[in-house]
């Protein structure tokens, strides 16, 4: 099917006013290119990619915020701070959901295999694994049991920490997840910890970091690229619609009825800068392309709750890009 791009346009009035082109699903490479954009879109693109920048540096103010769109169309991809490393915070899981289908698919441990854990496992934020060690106790077992499955659907649709770290353990710790990022063409993304260690982050440290432009380059492979096998595939994109935890972040701005799917990231308290993340993508309802989107704030105010209108910022920036397609 071909289907029309998005990466033609002029900027009127808040929105993009797009027509189309054909194309076919070759994501841009991960390589360094000019922080407002990069692709064969021609000098539309460039104009584009100028106003992208420009309108989500006015949304930055003081924070640092980094966004990549892609358009699988063409693999052009425009933005802001796109080749600058942010802490992944929970945006990582969304990778580590599509290894462990990767595997599951390819002859590796099945989706049914069953895992254990105990309380020592337990961790902050866990919606999914907690429950089930609390009935096991009170059936007076030592541990509980999970799926595979079970706990990668745990990870990605409510960021269950402690399934993560499970996962992550059974799989070859976090420099299996770097393997599989490698494997797969991201030079960028490291996972170097377990949660929640991972979100302890500090100017210059590149540990567990990606870039925009990484990581909407790495779900672009994945999800249309043919990364993944077609179950794996269809598996992963079912979780990640499923998922509870953006409500609020870039599918806010985007239009009912439109399918789209993400995986956030959040770090708030301990200390640390409030981060506000999401990877999303989104598939307009007619012949167009697929779009990536990749955001992560750094908001450099520390606080002991997120607050709306950091996730607003993100909502906004939603709604720039469903305005560049409308």
């Amino acid at each position: 099917m071909i289907r029309r791009t998005f990466l033609h346009s002029s900027f009127l009035g808040g929105a993009w006013v797009l027509t189309g082109c054909k194309g076919k699903a070759t994501p841009a490479a991960t390589g360094a290119a000019p922080s407002a954009g990069s692709g064969d879109a021609g000098p539309a693109t460039a104009a584009l990619a100028s106003t992208l920048a420009a309108a989500i540096a006015e949304l930055e103010g003081s924070s640092r915020l980094g966004v990549a769109v892609l358009d699988t169309g063409t693999g052009a991809v425009v933005g802001h701070r796109l080749d600058e490393r942010f802490p992944m915070c929970s945006t990582f899981k969304v990778v580590l959901a599509a290894m462990v289908l990767e595997r599951a698919a390819t002859g590796g441990p099945g989706l049914d295999t069953p895992l254990t854990f105990t309380k020592a496992d337990l961790v902050h934020h866990a919606p999914v694994t907690e429950p089930l060690l609390t009935a096991a106790t009170a059936r007076g077992l030592p541990h509980a049991t999970a799926t595979v499955g079970e706990l990668a659907r745990a990870t990605q649709t409510t960021s269950d920490n402690p399934a993560a770290n499970v996962l992550l353990r059974h799989l070859g710790g976090p420099e299996a997840l770097t393997a599989f990022c490698r494997r797969h063409g991201d030079q960028v993304t490291r996972v170097d910890r377990l949660e929640p260690a991972m979100n302890e982050w500090a100017e210059g440290d590149p540990r567990d970091t990606t870039s925009p432009r990484a990581k909407a380059t790495l779900m672009a492979h994945l999800l249309y690229g043919g990364g993944l096998p077609a179950p794996a595939r269809a598996t992963l994109r079912e979780w990640m619609i499923a998922t509870e935890t953006g409500a609020k972040r870039l599918r806010a701005g985007w239009p009912a009825g439109w399918v789209a799917g993400d995986k956030t990231g959040t770090m708030v308290g301990d200390g640390q800068t409030t981060k506000i993340n999401d990877v999303a993508w989104l598939e307009p309802p007619d012949e167009r392309a697929p779009l990536v989107v990749a955001a992560y704030l750094d908001t450099r105010a520390v606080a002991e709750n997120t607050r709306p209108e950091e996730q607003e910022v993100l909502a906004k920036v939603g709604r720039l890009v469903a305005g560049a397609i409308s």
